[in-house]
């Protein structure tokens, strides 16, 4: 997953995380119409095949990231749901990825 996100990153040339976010589809979507209001989900737009890949890195990242950790158990306490919650979480992975290759230092865990 890293070299196809280096390649995403450098193809595209995305200019800020939020950017290769909305790219990738994980940013919210609300549905509504007229009166109708339903649930808000993630876009889903972009290769489905990196947002496979960061799911699975975001339930792993979900345990084992201090960060990524301390991020999901804040959004449980505010009765999100767990997909939401893992949703958070890949887009967490995205920024922190996007920074790492953007300033070239590596990653450095807030939480502790």
């Amino acid at each position: 997953m890293q070299r196809e996100l280096v390649c995403l990153f450098a193809r595209k040339r995305f200019c800020t995380a939020k950017q290769v976010a909305a790219y990738l589809g994980l940013i919210p979507r609300l549905w509504e119409s007229g009166v109708l209001k339903g649930k808000t989900t993630l876009s889903k737009t972009g290769p489905s095949y990196l947002r496979a890949k960061l799911y699975m890195a975001a339930v792993a990242a979900s345990q084992h990231n201090p960060d990524i950790k301390k991020q999901k158990n804040r959004l449980l306490a505010q009765g999100k749901s767990r997909m939401a919650a893992l949703g958070a979480a890949m887009r967490k992975l995205v920024q922190i990825c996007f920074g790492v290759i953007k300033n070239q230092q590596p990653y450095q865990p807030q939480a502790v």
